[in-house]
């Protein structure tokens, strides 16, 4: 893994969370793309960008420990979406700074940590998102721990609209255009027999 002093430290968190609603319910993550679970592409994109890396899993736990990370889980419980997995990781976690990613997104930018670093020191902000430019991958996002306690506030009142707790924060908007296409993520069984 990559620990290089002139960047802060970062630990990737795969957000693996979900009900897979439009999967019927199973879990994306464990899910088989040309023979391998879909996490298993992920870990691989992600490993060389970060210090450490974070499974957050609401079920099948057993199964994600098996790549050997740490896996956690929400402490909200009814799959109360991804921010819930932002706040248990960002409990956890010992570096500065979290990138998390969905389990159902194969592909990763290989400089992916790069463009968000540099959009957020370069726009001064925060925190800072993917844009594909057409849109924000709002869960493709470099978030410092520091915003914690934040969050917790934020989930506590009930909230959780990922736009709208982003939108109390300054965000940096990181341009993916030229390789939007690893936004891809699979939401349906159609999508996956035809990856």
């Amino acid at each position: 893994m990559r620990k290089d002093c002139r960047y802060p430290r970062i630990t990737g968190v795969i957000l693996a969370g979900g009900q897979g609603r439009r999967m019927g319910g199973v879990d994306k993550g464990l899910l088989e793309l040309q023979g391998r679970p879909l996490v298993e592409y992920v870990l691989q994109a992600l490993q060389p960008q970060v210090e450490t890396i974070l499974i957050s899993a609401n079920r099948n736990q057993a199964r994600y420990q098996h790549y050997q990370y740490p896996v956690i889980s929400d402490q909200l419980t009814g799959y109360q979406g991804p921010l819930a997995g932002f706040a248990a990781a960002m409990q956890v976690i010992e570096t500065d700074y979290m990138l998390t990613v969905p389990c159902d997104a194969p592909e990763l930018a290989p400089d992916t940590v790069i463009r968000l670093l540099t959009a957020l020191q370069d726009q001064q902000a925060e925190l800072a998102v993917a844009d594909d430019g057409e849109r924000l991958q709002p869960v493709h996002a470099l978030i410092p721990v520091s915003l914690l306690p934040s969050l917790q506030a934020f989930l506590a009142q009930g909230n959780r609209k990922i736009d709208l707790w982003y939108a109390q924060h300054q965000m940096a908007r990181a341009d993916f255009r030229d390789c939007a296409g690893v936004f891809r993520n699979i939401n349906t069984p159609e999508q996956l027999i035809g990856s």
